[in-house]
């Protein structure tokens, strides 16, 4: 089985049909479960993503009515073999027992741990692949068409902070591959998508450059210099005015051979802004009984 919380929420059975649960807030509670597998979750969690700050005095009894129709529905679908049980009530709350390849989340994570490890070591081939499996998974914003409470509004900013810092990765390592050239058409569509994430505005800049195009790298300075300038009154990092500069100093001579260096993304970038969705995410609504 596997539970595909990356997109829209899905239950895959063991024998590969999908199903999604009916009442939202029975999806909700497996998906706070399912981000911390084979861990306890205490009821007061479950019941403050359900319910907010002011459950009703039937909160408890009703997330028990919730576990038990979680549990009917995990039956009736055979969802995995017969006797396994998934959702068992363990101190002080409820636990959900799933593998990690079972749940996407987890997957994504494993994934991208492995491939930092493989990028450290210098097996940047290994390490391509394992950032490529997971960015793989992304089939969506996580939860899409969820409403949320706060408990899962929080978890789910991590994975798509998790998502960037893959998306980080797979820049760095394709760059170090000599790939540059081969990450503009994805470089265009991460500035559109995070518009005031400066390195991915960078990488862009530089991999123009080193294809040659340099009135494309001093416009796609110049389209940075004015999103910052609109939106935040801020100039350009000073990793990329000097990185205009040599563009503009590059005339006349013979372009360098190599990558313009930027710091890598975890020391120097500036992400001024949140994960951007196309479209609102729903509010958690308060539901009684």
């Amino acid at each position: 089985m596997r539970l595909n919380l990356i997109g829209p929420l899905q239950v895959i059975t063991d024998d590969g049909r999908e199903h999604a649960p009916n009442a939202p807030k029975i999806g909700r509670m497996l998906a706070v479960l399912a981000l911390q597998p084979r861990e306890a979750v205490p009821t007061a969690v479950l019941i403050q993503e359900l319910w907010g700050q002011n459950p009703p005095r039937s909160a408890a009894k009703t997330l028990q009515t919730h576990v038990y129709h979680a549990r009917r529905m995990f039956q009736e679908e055979r969802v995995t073999a017969a006797g396994r049980n998934l959702l068992v009530a363990r101190a002080p709350g409820y636990e959900l027992r799933v593998n990690d390849d079972e749940v996407d989340v987890s997957s994504f994570e494993q994934y991208l741990r492995q491939a930092r490890w493989e990028s450290r070591s210098g097996q940047l081939e290994r390490a391509a692949h394992q950032v490529n499996r997971a960015l793989a998974l992304w089939r969506g914003p996580v939860l899409s068409g969820v409403p949320v409470g706060t408990v899962l509004a929080g978890r789910i900013a991590r994975v798509e902070e998790l998502r960037i810092n893959a998306l980080e990765l797979r820049i760095e390592i394709e760059s170090r591959l000599g790939r540059q050239r081969d990450l503009l058409p994805d470089l265009r569509a991460l500035v559109e998508e995070f518009p005031l994430h400066e390195w991915f505005h960078g990488q862009l800049i530089s991999a123009l450059h080193q294809a040659g195009r340099r009135s494309e790298a001093l416009q796609a300075y110049h389209a940075l210099y004015s999103i910052l300038q609109k939106e935040l009154g801020l100039e350009p990092s000073a990793d990329l005015r000097r990185l205009q500069a040599e563009i503009l100093g590059s005339s006349g001579r013979e372009e360098s051979s190599g990558p313009l260096h930027l710091e890598a993304p975890e020391t120097s970038r500036r992400h001024l802004s949140p994960v951007p969705s196309k479209q609102p995410r729903p509010t958690a609504v308060a539901c009684f009984g």
